[in-house]
């Protein structure tokens, strides 16, 4: 027998999620493209969902069809999978040599395109990189930057970066600034140089254009 779940269900379990990013409801309503008093309306089971809307939904709070229309769904199993998809993932784009000089470029070509976003700190700017290395290794097998990541509770977190920014702010190639972002602390980072283009592939730029293209889609990335 199919498990049928309801539309009350459905906005309790997007309540519950929301409320696991620590998204207000106006922030979760912009990044999927609908109004506040919509996502109101879904969250008290008033308004019922498409598909493409649930997808968008899954898109922004991490979950896949499968897993949020089950009737064994909970938060604790999307928690259990989320962690062992990250130590997978984690796993497979460790390697011993991380790629200094590619690394610093592909620093600075992420910071040309997005240093200007007022979100893009020093979370967004790991996650910028993480992806662009996953994505890499996920369409060509080979690694993007040769970076280990660490998995702390804001995200993926490249190690080593700290040396290389270090070295970055010393060369005066990039300058850190120490700002506010909706009333907490923000480190961001502003390119002093280009980036040396030819020290990235044609494919690695595409698969870097194609990730802030992706964030910016999803709301991670003002537009």
């Amino acid at each position: 027998m199919l498990f049928q779940i309801s539309q009350d269900q459905i906005g309790h379990r997007i309540s519950e999620l929301r409320k696991r990013k620590q998204f207000s409801q106006e922030d979760l309503a912009k990044m999927v493209g609908i109004s506040r008093p919509s996502l109101t309306q879904i969250e008290l089971g008033k308004r019922s969902l498409n598909i493409m809307e649930l997808q968008k939904f899954g898109q922004v709070l991490g979950f896949s069809l499968d897993d949020f229309m089950s009737e064994k769904f909970s938060l604790d199993t999307l928690d259990y999978y989320e962690e062992k998809k990250q130590d997978n993932v984690t796993e497979r784009i460790s390697v011993p040599s991380l790629k200094v000089s590619k690394m610093k470029n592909i620093l600075l070509y992420i910071l040309e395109h997005c240093a200007g976003k007022p979100n893009v700190g020093e979370t967004v700017l790991y996650k910028l990189l993480y992806f662009s290395d996953f994505n890499y290794y996920e369409l060509y097998e080979e690694q993007l930057t040769g970076a280990t990541y660490r998995k702390l509770p804001f995200g993926p977190v490249p190690q080593n970066l700290d040396i290389i920014i270090h070295d970055m702010i010393e060369s005066e190639t990039i300058q850190r600034l120490k700002t506010e972002y909706h009333g907490y602390p923000q480190t961001r980072y502003i390119p002093l140089v280009k980036a040396d283009l030819t020290e990235l592939k044609a494919s690695e730029k595409e698969v870097i254009d194609r990730v802030i293209e992706q964030m910016s889609v999803i709301g991670l990335l003002p537009q």
